[in-house]
């Protein structure tokens, strides 16, 4: 019963799948609609087919792209100390008749002491480059940006996300923004793996081969 436990562990473990996302969803849309052209009534100004001459092609739509340079490093440490000591005597003789006769004295001395202390520290540093999509656009003008991007790798595929919302005033030239002006960003790099038949024939066999006397 225990080996054929083992046995469909393994073959979940072949299994891969999706793993779970902090990032908001969807990673990407469909731009809008074309609004339908006006007619023409002759006028050299025509609001349909109008492209400033000096306009740069800032992100500022649903379904335009931008890079996020992703440049994350957080540290952070803590440390705490405590102590104390406590300590107590108390002593006692016998009364009377009992003390001539025995002697008897009784003394008791106690004392606890003791010391805690603390330290932790963290350090994170993810760096990379995603491209997302404007999948929202504010009433102030600001971007709600997501976007994914999937790497297969031999036997697994790493997934790395990104949500958040971006300020025109910080998109740079080529459409460019650090994470770090991101605001409500969130990061993720996850991966799925799996094990593979040969791998998992093997495993069976080295289990099998354990039970064998020679």
């Amino acid at each position: 019963m225990k080996s054929l436990t083992i046995l469909a562990l393994l073959a979940l473990a072949g299994c891969s799948a999706t793993p779970t996302s902090i990032v908001q969803r969807p990673t990407s849309v469909r731009p809008m609609l074309p609004e339908p052209a006006l007619a023409s009534n002759g006028a050299i100004y025509q609001a349909a087919a109008y492209k400033p001459m000096f306009e740069d092609r800032r992100a500022r739509h649903i379904g335009d792209m931008l890079t996020i340079s992703i440049t994350e490093r957080t540290n952070a440490m803590k440390a705490g100390a405590s102590s104390g000591s406590k300590s107590g005597s108390v002593s006692f003789n016998a009364p009377g008749l009992l003390q001539s006769r025995l002697g008897v004295n009784v003394a008791a001395n106690a004392a606890n002491k003791f010391a805690d202390g603390d330290n932790q520290s963290a350090t994170n540093t993810f760096s990379g480059v995603i491209g997302v999509t404007v999948t929202e656009v504010l009433s102030n003008g600001n971007l709600i940006v997501a976007g994914e991007k999937q790497i297969a790798l031999n036997k697994g595929v790493e997934f790395i996300r990104f949500s958040g919302m971006v300020s025109p005033d910080t998109i740079g030239a080529g459409n460019t923004v650090a994470s770090t002006q991101v605001a409500d960003a969130r990061i993720e790099y996850r991966t799925n793996s799996q094990i593979d038949r040969a791998e998992m024939t093997a495993m069976v066999s080295r289990f099998f081969q354990s039970l064998l006397p020679f």
